[in-house]
Formats: C-alpha cells, structure tokens, sequence
C-alpha cells in the first residue's frame, strides 16, 4: 500500500497538536551500513518523527561533528554511492508515512545537476531538500529549480546571521526553516545555549514557515525546552551515537536502540 506522506507544515503542524513539538531524527545514509540505515527508516516513522533527516555523506562536510564524520566517513569507505542511495529509499519509500528531507552538501548536488538530483530525489520519495552551505543570493536560482521539481526548500540560520540576511533565507524556504542552536558543529551538549527562544520567536516574526531547532538537542529535557517555542526538535549526532554504539549488533537491535531513544526524547514533552 503506498503511504499518503503529508507536507512538512502538514507533519508539524499534527505533531505540534499532539505533543507540542515535532522530533526530526537524522540517520548518516549508509550507515552502519546501508541496509541497517534503510532498515531505520520505517521504524522512525512510526516511532514518533514527524519529518526525518537523511544525511548523503560528504567526504568534507561543512558543520558535522565528530559522530556524523566518522558515520559519513565509514560509509564512503565502503563505496556508498548517490545513486544507491535513492534506489534504496526509493524501494522502501511506500513505508514511510511522514516527509523526509535529503541533507546533501551542495557539492554533490551540483557535481549530479541540480535538476537531476532533484527529479531523483522526488521519485526516490524525498519531500525535501536541506543544502547547508547553499547561501543566498547563490541559492535564488538553485532554490527554485528544486521547488520546480516538486520539493521543499530547507535552508539554515544561525545565532549570528544578521536580521536582513534572516529574512531573505526565510523567503527562500518552503518547507521549513532549520535554526541552528549554536554557531559551530553538530554535536551533542548538555544544556542549549541561552538566547535560543528569543531567536526562534524572531525568526518566526518573519515568516509563517515552520521553525525547527537542530545542534545540540540530544535530551528529553532539550525537546521539553523548546516545545511551545520551535515548531521542531532535530536530533542528528545523538541518533548517529546511538547507532554507532550497536553498529556490531544485528539490524533489530540497532532498530530496536534507535526507536527506543527517540521515544523517550518525545515522552512527555508538554
């Protein structure tokens, strides 16, 4: 049965009816391997994420810590291409019940062509795209052409991205926006800095596109911190760790641990 996957405003806007916020889980493609990378996706969906992120790993990535490296890097080691990527996604896409958005280096989007990824990453079953080191005005053009093939637009503000420059990113973003909690690299921390409320309801004055918070957010009480305030809880290196930590173990076990540890992140987050 093919699954009916609603828009990202769709998504959140339930999981925000539900429980108050919407949990975006990252998984690195490919890793621990692709099969188990795939494996995960499903369970996710119907663990608790509202939206789920899948990283392409980049040889040179632009803000990953240590963990999302090291899965990005195993993974090209073993030969992990593009292609079976999508073909992967694609043969599973029919499970999967809620968006998920491509985050891809735009270096690998351009060595494809920008059309061409996006027309494979639309059959595959992606929602959306997330290009981190696309900035404007360069991502004008390249935004459109994948909002023209039918997918979302997710691009990243930071603490230190001025006002004027907030604004002209948030025009640019159609499904939602990702604010990043810090200015630096991913990674898991024990509180959110200070000033991350102020910044989301200041973002959020800007555009009617939902606000989604990633960096750092590895704790039920990080999700409790931001429910009422971001539209999204993103969970990228504490989900990779999780996995990492039963990498040697058989696929349900490594499904199994990563289930668990998103619904505890979601358990009562009101």
């Amino acid at each position: 049965m093919t699954a009916t996957v609603p828009s990202f405003a769709e998504s959140i806007a339930a999981a925000r009816g539900e429980r108050g916020i919407a949990l975006m889980p990252f998984i690195a493609a490919g890793y621990p391997d692709l099969a188990t990378s795939l494996a995960i996706l499903p369970a996710l969906a119907g663990a608790g994420a509202a939206a789920i992120e899948v990283g392409f790993p980049f040889s040179d990535p632009v803000a990953d810590g240590p963990v999302i490296q090291a899965a990005f890097t195993e993974a090209l080691l073993k030969g992990l291409k593009v292609d079976q990527i999508f073909d992967g996604v694609a043969a599973i896409k029919d499970r999967i019940a809620v968006p998920m958005a491509a985050m891809v280096s735009y270096s690998i989007v351009y060595r494809y062509g920008v059309e061409r990824f996006a027309k494979r990453a639309k059959e595959a079953g992606f929602s959306g795209l997330i290009v981190p080191d696309l900035p404007p005005p360069e991502a004008q053009n390249v935004c459109g052409l994948i909002q023209a093939a039918g997918l979302a637009t997710i691009l990243l503000i930071s603490p230190s991205t001025p006002p004027g420059r907030r604004a002209e990113i948030a025009r640019l973003c159609s499904g939602f926006i990702y604010y990043l909690s810090i200015s630096g690299i991913t990674g898991e921390r024990d509180q959110l800095p200070a000033g991350v409320e102020d910044n989301v309801r200041q973002i959020k004055s800007l555009t009617g596109v939902p606000v989604c918070v990633g960096f750092g957010v590895s704790k039920p009480q990080h999700v409790r911190q931001l429910t009422g305030v971001a539209d999204g809880a993103i969970v990228g290196s504490a989900v990779v760790r999780r996995i990492q930590q039963h990498a040697g173990e058989p696929t349900d076990a490594v499904v199994a641990a990563v289930v668990a540890y998103v619904q505890e992140l979601g358990k009562d987050a009101r």
